[in-house]
């Protein structure tokens, strides 16, 4: 079944006002339902291709696995659905990809990227992430963050050494303790909940999320709630009004129908109501 007319998808990428090229990347696939963003991080051009690479091998895979599985059914050993492990597969190919090509190239070495990917499918959603660009969910007027930072600043918000107050205005933000292509192997959280209709999930990289503050950015997506390409834009402005210190991005979907996997009559009667 194709989310194309059941997802509205839009997003944009900005080199800010201090860099000299973008090293973020975003994609989607609408009728998987699938957004991908990444921020990379390395030598010469080395993130700009860690985050080219690791959207484009995500893009990919899934693009190929998620139309052959059957929805519904879950991995026996961890319990999370196979869509979640088939996330988790790709992200895991895009990190061999990219440190292969680290390892192969003396001018990218030591490159990576973070990774922020949402998959819709059955009313539901599996989020997969890797570093410090953020997943957002604003569901009636209320904006949470769905992803926690992978970040010496996140570890010691954790521990108590910073109020998450604190850890807004610290110098220290952006080093982060797990990224894609970085090392051989990489570990991905996972997280799965429900979708409901006019959710607006916002994906963007720290280069929003370091430039501006939740309350500005929940403000934003309730002041251009009926116009998604407008909160796109009006974020990117925000960031950089703010100092546009980074590269930054801004990737939002928002289901506007029910789309229960199975296509019976009961899925007829919840696109009637939705």
């Amino acid at each position: 079944m194709s989310l194309k007319d059941k997802i509205i998808i839009t997003g944009l990428t900005d080199q800010g006002l201090v860099r000299d090229h973008n090293e973020d990347s975003i994609g989607s696939d609408p009728n998987l339902g699938l957004v991908v963003l990444a921020d990379g991080m390395g030598g010469h051009k080395g993130g700009e291709v860690a985050s080219a690479l690791a959207v484009d091998t995500i893009l990919s895979e899934l693009s190929r696995e998620i139309p052959e599985i059957e929805t519904g059914e879950t991995d026996a050993s961890t319990g999370y659905s196979l869509e979640s492990m088939a996330i988790e597969r790709a992200i895991k190919q895009a990190n061999s990809v990219i440190f292969n090509a680290a390892q192969n190239n003396a001018q990218y070495e030591g490159m990576g990227t973070t990774v922020v990917v949402v998959l819709f499918y059955d009313n539901r959603l599996t989020v997969a992430h890797v570093g410090d660009s953020r997943l957002y969910r604003m569901r009636n007027g209320r904006m949470e963050q769905m992803t926690r930072d992978h970040t010496l600043l996140q570890e010691l918000v954790d521990r108590g050494f910073y109020t998450p107050e604190e850890a807004q205005k610290s110098m220290n933000k952006n080093l982060v303790t797990r990224a894609v292509g970085v090392n051989e192997n990489v570990d991905v959280d996972l997280l799965e909940d429900f979708a409901a209709v006019n959710d607006t999930y916002l994906l963007c990289s720290d280069g929003l999320s370091d430039m501006i503050d939740d309350k500005l950015i929940e403000d934003t997506l309730l002041n251009y709630r009926d116009n998604m390409d407008r909160i796109a834009k009006e974020l990117i402005h925000q960031a950089k009004q703010h100092g546009g210190k980074d590269n930054v991005s801004a990737l939002l979907a928002r289901p506007v129908k029910s789309f229960p996997a199975n296509g019976g009559w009961l899925s007829k009667i919840f696109d009637l109501f939705s």
